[in-house]
């Protein structure tokens, strides 16, 4: 069935005027009429039933049901990944979206091969995967900020996995036996790695966990990709 994120606050009798976009995908794309069926959520009040009410020329509009699951929260896991190439950043933001990340930090390094990257295409790609993985949230793709200012004004009690490629940390799932449950973050560096001034000042953090991800040179894709699902079997929701 199809799931759409919302804005709207949901509850049984509510009606919805879906956006211009959801409105084109409904009618144009999936060519659903008055009765057809849908879900709908918006991280905030679960997912709920609802049935096309309407559908015009520019809008659909939609009316909401009864609930069909309750909210539930993944883990409270962060995704900080330097800025890199927009193909694979987008990828990126995808699956961290599908393997349940709650946000991603895209941070500047000293070897980052780009400043600046669309944040509005990035939240609309993390939408994407949300409706389609079956989620009841979305990730927040917040803007880029250099890695010493993430550093400097850290998060208390959030940990850090730090993926470190220069070989001489344990590997993650060592790294990660018997860590605490507690809110985690991912560092996943540019294609050029990380400076040794930058690696000094991440292992000087109290916070931080330096670990390897095997003896290949991974792409920033596969590294996030494989740090996320690695931390997810030992920590988070895959391992319960």
């Amino acid at each position: 069935m199809i799931r759409l994120f919302v804005p709207h606050d949901l509850a049984s009798g509510a009606g919805l005027a879906l956006d211009e976009g959801q409105s084109r995908y409904l009618a144009a794309v999936m060519r659903l009429s008055p009765g057809d069926e849908l879900l709908v959520f918006n991280g905030r009040d679960g997912e709920w039933r609802a049935q096309v009410a309407s559908v015009g020329k520019r809008a659909v509009t939609v009316a909401v049901e009864a609930q069909a699951r309750p909210q539930a929260t993944g883990p409270d896991l962060d995704l900080v990944i330097a800025l890199v190439k927009r193909a694979r950043l987008e990828t990126i933001v995808e699956k961290a979206a599908e393997l349940g990340a709650r946000r991603v930090q895209p941070v500047i390094t000293e070897r980052t091969n780009a400043d600046h990257t669309r944040v509005d295409r990035l939240r609309a790609i993390a939408v994407e995967a949300s409706e389609q993985t079956g989620r009841l949230d979305v990730p927040e793709v917040l803007k880029p900020v250099r890695l010493e200012k993430l550093i400097g004004g850290w998060q208390a009690g959030r940990q850090l996995l730090f993926c470190d490629e220069a070989g001489d940390a344990a590997p993650a799932l060592a790294a990660l036996k018997g860590q605490r449950d507690a809110p985690w973050a991912i560092l996943i560096g540019p294609e050029g790695g990380f400076s040794p001034k930058e690696r000094e000042m991440l292992r000087a953090q109290t916070f931080a966990t330096p670990a390897t991800l095997g003896p290949r040179i991974l792409r920033a894709d596969t590294a996030a990709i494989s740090a996320l699902t690695l931390w997810q079997a030992a920590l988070g929701d895959w391992s319960s």
